[in-house]
């Protein structure tokens, strides 16, 4: 089952700025995303760059996308409850 697919619409609507950039640096340090995604998601306004790191991880497998989940406890656990990604 794709929990991040699941939470998807809930996760662009409510993610805020700040926490995507947070994402970002933190996907960027564990190898999810290269370099030229991270800046491509930085150059988008805050639904886009939200769809697009979804988007990106979800594509990439199970692995990353619980790396994607893991961060988003770590950075916004008020979110992380919310979506229900226990």
């Amino acid at each position: 089952m794709d929990r991040l697919l699941l939470v998807r619409i809930k996760f662009i609507d409510r993610v805020t700025e700040p926490v995507l950039n947070q994402l970002l640096d933190k996907l960027l340090e564990r190898g999810i995303i290269n370099d030229e995604e991270m800046q491509s998601a930085r150059a988008k306004i805050r639904a886009d760059k939200a769809r697009d790191v979804i988007d990106t991880v979800r594509k990439k497998g199970a692995k990353a996308s619980s790396v994607l989940i893991a961060a988003l406890c770590e950075v916004d656990p008020c979110l992380f409850r919310e979506l229900r990604l226990r």
